[in-house]
């Protein structure tokens, strides 16, 4: 089922004996584009710090209740390292800090979560969390996040803020179609499935989805995203509907009209799986 990461904000997180904090954000990977942290304000009770949760660790969530549950306790969140998320986009996070939270570096590898893999909901008994080292940096190149035979090296400079991609134009071939007004997940994989696209300043009154994998190029510098579609094809797509339920049905009409190949239908391994090897 997709979920829209708009409605996820400000959902309560709660460890095992209570409520972390309320969620504020989520990272993304831009290769990939699975959802890799979920920013969490922990508010009073630990002095307003922020940390990171890997999906990894989070359980089966309360929809109703608007709770996503940890399989952690306070004090693992208490005894977790400090975090800096206050710039709009990060830009790198060290592997060893994933490291000392029992998983493995989730980038490395073609798939939504490194290694032809996707989000397991298995975790390590160490904890979910991970810091961000106040030095950020600015943007290296793929030949520096690399080493010897293509692993990868002690930053990524590939993370992104879901809230700072809001607004981002997005153009057609042949002309703007409208701006990033939310995204859709998935919420088994925390992949990131659709931009639901507002196309008021050209098509008065219409939602649409585009999928990442129709982007051709996405400027960050310039805030803008470019896609391999017309105009015409946006604008004889199947309509968004908030309300309406987004089901198989819908989404095969949405990629039947593009001429696309759902995404469903590829094979997929477990985090857990790819462990066993």
């Amino acid at each position: 089922m997709l979920r829209s990461i708009e409605d996820l904000e400000n959902y309560a997180i709660q460890a095992s004996d209570g409520v972390v904090g309320h969620m504020r954000d989520l990272f993304f990977d831009d290769t990939s584009w699975a959802i890799r942290y979920l920013v969490v304000e922990t508010g009073s009770w630990l002095s307003n710090r922020k940390v990171l949760v890997s999906p990894i660790g989070v359980g089966h969530p309360s929809w109703g209740q608007r709770i996503l549950p940890l399989k952690l306790t306070l004090d693992q969140v208490r005894n977790s390292p400090d975090t800096y998320t206050e710039k709009p986009v990060l830009r790198q996070c060290k592997p060893d800090f994933i490291g000392l939270a029992g998983y493995p570096y989730q980038t490395a590898g073609p798939g939504s979560w490194g290694m032809e893999t996707d989000r397991s909901p298995t975790m390590d008994a160490r904890g979910g969390f991970v810091a961000v080292p106040q030095g950020v940096h600015h943007d290296i190149g793929q030949e520096q996040l690399r080493g010897r035979a293509g692993q990868p090296r002690r930053s990524d400079a590939h993370l992104r803020s879901c809230r700072g991609i809001r607004n981002y134009g997005i153009s057609a071939s042949d002309g703007n179609i409208g701006n990033v007004q939310g995204m859709l997940v998935e919420e088994e994989t925390w992949v990131v499935r659709y931009f639901i696209v507002n196309t008021s300043n050209w098509w008065l009154g219409h939602q649409v989805l585009i999928a990442p994998s129709w982007i051709r190029e996405v400027n960050w510098l310039d805030a803008s995203i470019d896609v391999d579609l017309t105009r015409q094809q946006v604008q004889e797509s199947p309509p968004y509907d908030a309300d309406a339920a987004l089901n198989r049905h819908r989404e095969s009409g949405l990629f039947k009209h593009y001429g696309r190949k759902i995404y469903w239908t590829e094979p997929r391994r477990s985090a857990a799986a790819l462990a066993e090897d």
